[in-house]
């Protein structure tokens, strides 16, 4: 009896461990599919996660452009008064424009009358010039009539400065010859008075040039002198 009950206790904590196995891999099946099912939840609240940070930096940066555009309109605003002003300050530019049109237009019909007045006395001028034209073209033929003259006595002046020049050399000529008789004097008969004896004959030699171009240069005068009333006589 003590066996059969042993026995049938054995079975029975045989079937307690039996079930209390299944019931355990039930648990550990169950256990896996809470894991899993944790493990798609957490992927999921990571995917959710990531798409709210997206969501917030696209936000982000449409705040952003809205704060850059807010900014941008405000300088459209800045600019639009800054070129109302300047409109403005145009406009009154331009009627001061007006105002000194009209004071231009004023001074120039003042100039026209001017003008006119300008051109009568242009008008005036121009005959006075032909009169004084008519003048000088009088004077110019007068002018062209003494040039004869004026050039017998330019010619008469040449041949008076030739002759000062003759004069000029007879003087330096008389000078050397006094000069030659003064070493002759002083030095005697002595190898000097070859040189005294030149000196003295270039002295002459010079003085007698002298005498000559003077005497044509005195003839070229006389000469010219003659010509002179035939040029004026024509000039006249």
């Amino acid at each position: 009896m003590d066996e059969e009950r042993y026995s049938e206790q054995i079975a029975s904590t045989l079937e307690a461990i039996h079930a209390l196995l299944i019931q355990t891999v039930d648990n550990q099946r169950t256990g896996t599919e809470i894991n899993r099912s944790i493990h798609d939840l957490e992927k999921k609240q990571t995917e959710s996660a990531s798409n709210l940070l997206e969501h917030a930096a696209v936000t982000n940066t449409l705040a952003t452009h809205r704060t850059d555009m807010a900014k941008e309109r405000t300088a459209l605003v800045r600019e639009q008064t800054t070129l109302s002003t300047k409109s403005t300050e145009l406009s009154d530019i331009r009627t001061q424009m007006a105002h000194e049109r009209t004071s231009l237009a004023g001074q120039r019909t003042n100039l026209s009358v001017l003008r006119t007045d300008f051109s009568r006395s242009r008008n005036n001028l121009a005959e006075q010039r032909n009169r004084m034209a008519a003048t000088r073209t009088q004077f110019s033929e007068k002018r062209t009539a003494f040039a004869g003259t004026r050039t017998v006595f330019s010619n008469m002046r040449t041949a008076l400065a030739q002759g000062r020049t003759y004069l000029a050399l007879i003087r330096t000529g008389l000078a050397f010859f006094t000069l030659s008789i003064a070493f002759f004097r002083m030095f005697g008969f002595s190898w000097w008075s070859i040189f005294d004896g030149v000196l003295a004959l270039l002295s002459l030699a010079m003085t007698g040039t002298g005498l000559i171009g003077y005497k044509r240069a005195n003839h070229k005068v006389n000469v010219l002198l003659l010509k002179v009333p035939e040029e004026e006589a024509a000039a006249t």
